[in-house]
């Protein structure tokens, strides 16, 4: 009889574990998305500013665009890095 019991608690145990494992893997795959939203934050006021800056200055738009498009696409690897992170974190174990 004792031993049922311990196979039953340990079965438990293992369960336990196992789900608060997912439920780590889980908040951490939503703090890393937590990033891709501050990039994709990021990116909006860039093209928002580069917007005003071209308004101001029509002759530099080549130069604004390029700048612009060379900081989002720096800005946009931060994002899919957390994504890779989230994304190994939930299915890689």
């Amino acid at each position: 009889m004792i031993e049922n019991f311990v196979k039953v608690l340990d079965e438990t145990v293992r369960t336990v574990s196992d789900s608060s494992s997912d439920f780590g893997a889980y908040i951490g795959a939503g703090i890393c998305m937590l990033g891709a939203m501050g990039c994709g934050i990021g990116e909006g006021i860039a093209a928002s500013k580069a917007c005003e800056a071209v308004g101001r200055n029509p002759e530099a738009e080549n130069k604004i665009r390029t700048m612009m498009i060379i900081g989002c696409a720096i800005s946009e690897t931060s994002g899919i890095y957390g994504l890779i992170i989230a994304l190994l974190l939930i299915f890689v174990r």
